[in-house]
């Protein structure tokens, strides 16, 4: 009967495998597809179709990367098959939880990472027991310290040294061939093909092809070991005649070499992360084969047997490439994890994915008064002729691509040699790090930030860095509880935590399918702003989607308003904690929408942008205004409910409901006044609000007169004032909304 539940486990732990590759190719998509997407070498479906042949070829080379699943992390001759079982589980629960949370966020995250510190949090886990039970001996006899740290240390330093070395090169690669590349690839173009293919090939070589089976049966392995030289000049030689001759024939050879590249990192993304997903699963199945075959008793039997190499059958690797393949066609969280490291390296400036931090300004600061010496110390000749090399005014760049194909060329270039030389060197390094990190190298090096981008892009890497640091940290701990509670909770506590895995995963997909759906919908009028070339069309899209915004946010204050009103005065502290989260939403929906805003003012006539742009800056002034207001209102009323300090009087209710349903339905008519452009009633509105904003004085004075003469609450009399004039602050608003909403949708 034991052995039937272990069956049971390791099935569960199979079908957890398939979808811990659906989820992680989500995340790991954007190590091979990015370069390729940013630069639109091809339509997405040939770049998707050339990874997919990548992915299929790798996953059938890649059993000897299965070794670090079984003893590169623990040593498994210390450990008894049940204790095995629980690590192995709770690697799979972990890992699929934290891969989908940064999916969701669009955050590239190493799979790599996660899988060994899920597997170090759990051996560690069990370790413990062992050593506060009957054994007593120390961390060094349990775990591979050694081996981890190693792994650990190589995938943090690939972070800095993929960085400055992408940036350097792309430098050196932007001053030989400039934006208007074309025009000096006339006799470079093999040279630098060749020798970008050459690194991309051998990459394929050393990193995908060297623990084939095929390889070593025809004794190729140790050749190339043996001749690394000679191997590397017979490639250059052959593919620079061969880039030459394409370009002769008018074939753009960076395109060639960025597909190549795309397809070279997708084999290695099969071929050596494959074990971050199957490779648990299957050490736990071959664990209950030799249990099944040898053991006395789950508790009694130690897994010395992991320490073989592992024979994965071609059929497991099959299955998991086509899973791989299916996921990619099929993702839509690959979409937004490729976009954060698009966005984020693109040439043009433009909506911003990333706000402003405090570490982030210190960097661009420190980065600013480091460019400033240098330019300061470097002769003016020499500068004149840097800065004309990186005009870009010129710039050979496909309509909507984030970079040029130059850039995308390094990206993979730099990818698959630093990639190839850790591999040459024995160090583990994380080819999500290694390709976003050049990414970034790679963009900063080209001037692709700005003074008005900098801070951002730079808050967005630091973020996705910090990320990184985050899925260490929460791989070890997650999977170090659940380790325990699955040791000492039984085959209970394991289905019960499969089972909650899987309710948090699809319950995560059905949130994100919804916001994916309303993002869509709110970002369409924007990219078509973008991909207009017609500048009185361009109008028309801007001020209609201004005009959208606005009228959306002045329904949203109408709604937040009455919810504030009514939580405070029933003191139901969920409706103002609701509250209180939509505000916060809200003040990144404005935020986006003056970028977005000041974006669509540059597809404009120039003449028209600057007739516009203070009635613009009025609008949205005016939609800051009112969050401001419902900001305030919801920090008084919170802290005042959450104090539980007395309630309104119904009396001031009474006198309070007549005002803010008048004000609301000043909010909802200026709504429809602004959403259907007939202006006729703005004078209507205006004179109301006007009536409103004495009428609200009115009630201010009487509860100040009132608050004197009786000696009721004090802290009910200031809670009402506040509210009073937060309402008048509402209407106040409205009348400059108006105004601001009326010239900017004038025809031009």
């Amino acid at each position: 009967m034991e052995i039937f539940y272990f069956e049971v486990i390791v099935f569960m732990m199979l079908l957890l495998a398939v979808v811990d590759l659906m989820v992680g190719v989500g995340n790991d998509a954007v190590n091979f597809l990015s370069s390729a997407v940013g630069s639109k070498v091809a339509p997405l479906r040939t770049i998707i179709i050339i990874a997919a042949a990548g992915i299929i070829c790798g996953a059938f080379v890649s059993n000897g990367m299965m070794d670090i699943a079984r003893h590169g992390i623990f040593r498994p001759e210390r450990f008894y098959f049940r204790e095995l079982m629980c690590v192995f589980l709770a690697v799979m629960v972990s890992d699929i939880i934290i891969l989908d949370v940064f999916n969701t966020l669009g955050l590239p995250t190493s799979t790599t990472v996660s899988m060994v510190f899920e597997l170090l949090g759990g051996a560690f886990a069990l370790t413990l027991v062992k050593i506060f039970g009957t054994e007593g001996l120390h961390f060094g006899e349990y775990l591979n310290t050694d081996k981890a740290l190693s792994v650990i240390m190589g995938i943090f330093l690939s972070v800095a040294i993929a960085f400055v070395f992408g940036a350097a090169v792309q430098w050196l690669t932007r001053l030989m061939f400039t934006f208007d590349y074309r025009r000096h690839m006339k006799w470079s173009a093999g040279l630098f093909g060749g020798a970008a293919s050459t690194a991309i090939v051998y990459f394929m070589i050393i990193k995908g092809l060297k623990n084939a089976p095929f390889m070593a049966a025809a004794g190729l392995d140790v050749w190339t070991e043996a001749h690394p030289w000679l191997l590397t000049a017979c490639i250059f030689a052959v593919l620079t005649v061969v880039m030459q001759v394409l370009h002769w024939c008018r074939v753009n050879v960076l395109k060639v070499v960025v597909l190549l590249g795309t397809f070279a990192l997708a084999m290695a993304f099969a071929g050596n992360d494959l074990v971050n997903f199957i490779g648990v699963p299957l050490a736990g199945l071959e664990s209950l084969s030799d249990y099944a075959a040898n053991g006395g008793g789950a508790d009694n039997y130690l897994m010395d047997s992991l320490n073989a190499p592992a024979r994965t059958p071609l059929v497991y690797l099959a299955a998991a490439g086509l899973v791989m393949i299916l996921s990619l066609f099929f993702s839509k969280k690959a979409g937004r994890v490729i976009r954060t490291s698009v966005d984020l390296s693109r040439k043009d400036e433009g909506e911003e994915m990333f706000g402003s931090s405090a570490a982030a300004r210190s960097i661009v600061r420190i980065g600013m008064s480091a460019a400033t010496f240098f330019s300061r110390i470097v002769p003016p000749k020499a500068k004149a002729w840097i800065n004309s090399r990186f005009s870009d005014e010129c710039a050979d760049r496909t309509d909507g691509a984030a970079f040029d194909l130059v850039r995308a060329s390094v990206n993979l270039l730099m990818a698959s040699l630093l990639i190839a030389l850790g591999t040459s060197l024995k160090l583990p390094l994380s080819t999500t790090y290694v390709t976003f990190m050049v990414a970034m190298g790679t963009s900063l090096a080209d001037r692709a930030w700005g003074r008005e981008s900098a801070v951002f892009r730079v808050t967005g890497v630091l973020s996705v860095i910090g990320g990184w640091f985050i899925t260490a940290g929460a791989a070890f701990t997650l999977c170090f509880f659940v380790a325990i509670a699955m040791y000492f909770g039984g085959i209970a506590a394991m289905l019960l935590l499969i089972a909650l895995a899987i309710v948090l995963l699809v319950r995560s997909n059905i949130r994100y399918s919804r916001r994916m759906h309303a993002e869509a919908e709110s970002d369409e009028p924007f990219r078509r702003i973008l991909a207009e070339r017609d500048t009185n069309r361009a109008w028309d899209l801007l001020r209609h989607y201004v005009r959208d915004q606005v009228t959306e946010m002045l329904s949203y204050t109408s709604d937040t308003y009455v919810a504030l009103t009514d939580g405070f005065a029933g003191e139901d502290r969920n409706v103002l904690h609701s509250a209180s989260k939509r505000i916060e939403e809200r003040k990144m929906i404005l935020r986006r929408l003056r970028r977005r805003g000041l974006t669509g003012m540059r597809k404009i006539d120039r003449s028209l942008a600057m007739e516009k742009n203070m009635h613009f800056h009025l609008c949205i002034n005016s939609c800051f205004q009112l969050h401001y207001v419902l900001k305030r209102m919801s920090d008084l009323c919170g802290e005042y409910v959450d104090n539980n300090f007395t309630p309104l009087p119904a009396g001031y209710m009474q006198e309070f409901l007549p005002v803010r349903q008048k004000v609301s339905g000043l909010l909802l008519e200026t709504e429809k006044i602004i959403c259907t452009g007939d202006y006729g009633g703005m004078e209507r509105v205006m004179a109301e609000s006007e009536d409103m904003k004495g009428r609200l004085n009115a009630l201010q004075s009487e509860q100040m007169a009132r608050t004197q003469r009786e000696s009721g609450n004090l802290n009910v009399s200031l809670i009402y004032l506040n509210i009073l004039q937060e309402t008048f602050e509402i209407v106040s608003v409205l009348r400059h909304l108006l105004r601001a909403g009326r010239e900017f949708q004038q025809d031009g």
